[in-house]
Order: C-alpha cells, then structure tokens, then sequence
C-alpha cells in the first residue's frame, strides 16, 4: 500500500505519507541541497515499495563514480524519499539519468503501456489522499519530448516528457525543471509544500524489460536559464526551464 501505488495511478496515496511529520531542512545561505549522488551507497532515507514483482535497485560504479542502477522484469518496485520542502524556497529540481533501452508497448495514453525505463516523481499530499497530486517525470517511450498529459488511471498525477523514445539511449543526460513554474501551468495555481521525491523503473503493464540508472539528484535555490514551455494537456505560455543538458 501506499505512495507508489498512488503513482502508479492503479491505488491511493497512503496516509503515512500525508500525516508524515516532515521537517524542511537546510539553511537560508545554501544554493542548493543535494537529496543523494549515491557516492555513499543507497541512503536508508529512500523506502522500498514492491507492488508486482521487483524491480531491481543496486549501487553500481560507472565512468567516474557510482549510481543507482534499476532494472525490471515485468515488475513494478519504487524508491521514495520523504522531505517536505517549499518550492518557492528550492523551485529547481535536478538530475542525471540514463536508459539502456525504451518500452516498445509503452503508451501514456493507455492504461495497458503506462510503463517506463525512468521517471521520477515530485509528490504534493493533501490531506484528503484523493486530492494529493504529482508530477511525474519521465523518460517517455512516444510522447513527444517537452509534452505532458494526465496519467491513464489518474488525473491528478500529470506525466511531463522530458525526454523520449530512442534518441539518447545510452547516454547520460542531465535535467534540470523548475518545478514550481511547472505547477502552475500543470494545476493552475501556486504549488503546495512538496512532501516526497520518487523514482521507479517499471515495466509491469507492458510485461517488458527495461533497465536506467540515475545519480545527482538535488533541489536548488535559484533558476539558472529558461527553455520553452512543455505543450499538449493544460499548457498555457508560461515559460519552463530548459531540460536540455
């Protein structure tokens, strides 16, 4: 039960997570605050979630240091990171990632293809778990990259491409979204406080296999540049943060 079932968009957000007694840490003079790099290994602040088989999750060393590598096997298994944090405190969410291949059954527009060799999940709970809403992130297999629509079982959890299909599989891309300019256009209002970060590899619906790794995942104080906006569901012309390397 739980947070990645709500993601998932198949089950409810669990109230461990909108109860939970987050705390904002970090201080006024810090730009930027990093949630892990996994130079470490796998912090015990990222919980497992398994929901049909398990998808993978080790520490692997690559290039110059190491990473979270995922691999699934028609399996659907998450890590969530609980921190409560303002967005007008830390509007930027960074990361790198990398896919070794995309799903060729992958469809966001249909319950039966909402897989995916990478996404991760920003997560603002209410109180009234039916009403708690996420940005999901992904690694889109189809969906034109800089495009976003409502997930296929929930409408509340809004899919952003922010890269997709087959292009730079293989290769380590670097992201960057300022996810507060992102809320607004996604929801319409100013953001809540966040309660959670997420990411899952899964490939339970489309019975694939896939495998990512991902590293340096860290908000940030200040935005950097800016990039067009993302088009499709809900879009409006405010302008996003480039999710360009």
């Amino acid at each position: 039960m739980g947070f990645m079932r709500f993601v998932k968009g198949r089950w409810l957000l669990g109230l461990w997570l909108v109860w939970a007694p987050l705390v904002a840490e970090g201080s006024a003079e810090e730009t930027f605050r990093l949630i892990d790099d996994f130079e470490s290994g796998l912090s015990e602040r990222w919980e497992r979630r398994d929901f049909r088989g398990q998808t993978t999750y080790n520490i692997v060393a690559m290039d110059d240091g190491l990473c979270l590598m995922a691999k699934s096997e028609a399996a659907a298994s998450g890590l969530i990171y609980r921190l409560r944090y303002d967005l007008t405190d830390y509007p930027i969410l960074t990361w790198r990632w990398r896919v070794d291949n995309i799903l060729a059954r992958g469809d966001a527009s249909r319950k039966e293809g909402d897989d995916y060799a990478a996404r991760i999940y920003v997560v603002f709970p209410h109180w009234i778990p039916l009403k708690t809403r996420s940005i999901n992130y992904i690694w889109a297999n189809r969906m034109p990259r800089g495009s976003h629509r409502p997930n296929a079982f929930y409408d509340k959890a809004v899919m952003v491409a922010v890269q997709s299909g087959a292009e730079n599989v293989g290769r380590w891309i670097t992201e960057r979204r300022n996810v507060f300019d992102d809320y607004w256009e996604l929801f319409g209002e100013a953001p809540p406080s966040v309660g959670a970060i997420a990411l899952m590899t899964d490939t339970d619906n489309t019975g694939e296999s896939a495998s990512a790794c991902y590293d340096d995942i860290r908000i940030e104080r200040r935005q950097v540049r800016r990039g067009p906006p993302v088009s499709g569901f809900f879009a409006n012309p405010r302008k996003k943060t480039d999710i360009s390397p």
